[in-house]
């Protein structure tokens, strides 16, 4: 193996500077930083080809024991694993140590979604006190937005000016793995955004160079995801919307609402950017819990057990 990724710590720069190279998102090398951290905390004096499976499942386990959750389990796991795969190819290192091994098993939970209903009261008329607040007008934008088209968090804070068209009604955006698509906008959403681009130049004095970004911060820079989450969260309490409400629940709901009204996962597929079919398929389980709701409370001799 090479001398220039004989520690851990240097296998790691080395593979995360790739993954900078690749153009992988900020946010991606963070959460990849972060999995590769636990196990360097858990072998701080290991050489990466000094590794075997056996301590792989002990780093497991003594995580577990600690009381990270399954899908956080399964997620470092796979972190390691790309970790090794890439020293494998690139610096000749003999054996990936995570290979066959899987991490343990959990109750699956399903996504966080909101009802038709719900979602029509969180995106109600803005109280008359907001009507002359740019960023208010602004906020429903955004989030009309995210729910008419199942935007990310992170696709949403990357729109550029140019990315939406009035005149088709769609809009492109950067995925993960910098893929491009380009998904429909409802009418509802494409009036809240010309309703933002109208008092747009009251919050942004100067354009950044470049791509100038759609949505700003109060200061006319782009805006941060915590600001987008703080203000989901005010949103929701001032519409009278009681359940915890995180912009992930708006892609969530997209995804659940269009599924149990067409029915067709291939295009729910295409318009989140899911690579896999079954990474879509979790809407499925949700639009079954909907019907057996509905047959419960519907039909007279139901009497089913929850």
């Amino acid at each position: 193996m090479s001398a220039a990724v004989h520690s851990l710590a240097t296998a790691t720069d080395a593979f995360l500077n790739q993954l900078r190279a690749r153009n992988y998102s900020d946010h991606t090398v963070a959460a990849y930083a972060e999995d590769i951290a636990h196990l360097a905390a858990l072998m701080p004096d290991r050489a990466p080809e000094n590794i075997e499976p056996h301590d792989i499942r002990r780093a497991l386990a003594t995580l577990h024991a600690k009381g990270m959750a399954t899908s956080s389990l399964a997620r470092t796991l796979s972190g390691w694993r790309s970790l090794f795969r890439y020293l494998s190819r690139q610096h000749g290192l003999n054996n990936n140590p995570c290979l066959g091994i899987r991490p343990p098993r959990g109750e699956k939970r399903l996504p966080h979604t909101l009802s038709p209903d719900e979602m029509a009261a969180l995106l109600g008329s803005a109280p008359a006190e907001s009507e002359a607040d740019p960023l208010a007008i602004q906020d429903r934008a955004m989030f009309e937005l995210m729910y008419s088209s199942g935007l990310r968090l992170a696709e949403l804070i990357g729109l550029g000016l140019q990315s939406v068209d009035p005149a088709s009604g769609e809009i492109r955006v950067l995925g993960k793995g910098r893929k491009e698509r380009v998904v429909p906008v409802g009418s509802a959403a494409l009036q809240a955004i010309q309703d933002w681009l109208a008092v747009r130049e009251r919050v942004v004095r100067v354009e950044e160079a470049g791509s100038p970004p759609l949505f700003v911060g109060a200061r006319g820079a782009r805006v941060n995801p915590a600001v987008v989450r703080e203000r989901l969260r005010r949103l929701a309490l001032r519409h009278g919307v009681t359940q915890r409400v995180h912009p992930h629940a708006l892609r969530h709901s997209f995804a659940s609402h269009v599924l149990q009204s067409s029915g067709d996962l291939r295009a729910v597929q295409e318009m989140l950017g899911h690579a896999s079919l079954s990474t879509t398929q979790v809407y499925t389980h949700l639009d079954f819990q909907h019907l057996a709701k509905v047959y419960d409370s519907a039909h007279p001799r139901a009497k089913r057990k929850p």
